[in-house]
């Protein structure tokens, strides 16, 4: 496996590609489709989900990146202020901001400085005073102690390479007794070497996943309290997908018993 920075940069490469894209040439893509992993598309629709009915939904922000919508269930106020990790074109931010209100505020943070400038024109033509996008690292966020309401993510937490630092840095910046909401991609049971190993499968967010306990391990013992999977679904990978990674007996190995790959939105409190 790749060193954390290496792997950072694999991660900056692919998302900054996503970014430059049009927005058809981004459809039918996901947080571990075409976009991110290379070759040819295919559509992995139980990685995303439609945001087309929900308040604030914007289409020129939604790159299909997500596997789940964590501003269903992060109980967001009218004046809070929200952070979104790992913001993109600000597809949550702006439904975020839609619940907040003109009195509350938004923050995205994302360390792909095009995904920044992506969402920085996409606020600028929606015409928001108050939400804003900031470069920066996960694991060191430009981001006040103690200054956040609700903090949610969607399918990033698992690109990133230390992840009790992640969720250290979610408690730094949340105000006591705020509260996070985040969905991702976790395991039930090891993966096959191959896609351990494989770089763009880490972009892509599933070999970048840690084990279901211990994700909720980390948060846990971070001195987060209340926490809850409130949403969960299994994820799987098309076959041929598979293929260009383990040989066909693993593949049949792999697909044969419960789903190893699962998405989750986890709620928790400071």
């Amino acid at each position: 496996m790749k060193d954390a920075q290496e792997l950072k940069s694999i991660v900056k490469q692919k998302y900054g590609e996503i970014a430059q894209k049009s927005l058809e040439e981004l459809d039918g893509s996901t947080c571990c489709g075409t976009q991110c992993c290379g070759g040819e598309p295919y559509d992995l629709t139980s990685f995303n989900d439609d945001y087309t009915n929900l308040k604030g939904y914007n289409k020129e922000a939604d790159l299909k990146l997500g596997c789940g919508v964590p501003t269903e269930v992060a109980a967001i106020k009218s004046g809070d202020t929200v952070l979104d990790l790992g913001s993109g074109a600000g597809n949550d931010a702006f439904v975020a901001r839609a619940i907040v209100g003109d009195s509350g505020k938004v923050i995205g943070v994302d360390m792909t400085e095009a995904m920044i400038a992506k969402a920085q024109k996409n606020t600028i033509t929606l015409g928001y005073t108050n939400v804003e996008f900031r470069l920066g690292d996960i694991e060191n966020m430009p981001v006040q102690a103690d200054s956040v309401d609700v903090v949610i993510s969607n399918c990033v937490l698992n690109l990133v390479p230390n992840k009790k630092k992640a969720f250290s840095e979610i408690y730094r910046v949340l105000k006591p007794g705020a509260h996070f909401s985040v969905s991702d991609i976790v395991l039930t049971r090891e993966l096959p070497v191959g896609l351990q190993q494989a770089a763009e499968m880490y972009a892509g967010c599933v070999s970048g996943a840690i084990q279901r306990t211990d994700y909720l391990g980390i948060i846990e013992k971070t001195g987060f309290q209340e926490v809850q999977v409130k949403v969960e679904k299994p994820i799987w990978l098309p076959k041929d997908v598979l293929l260009k990674y383990l040989s066909p007996e693993e593949v049949e190995k792999f697909t044969s018993s419960d789903a190893a790959i699962l998405s989750i939105t986890v709620y928790g409190e400071k």
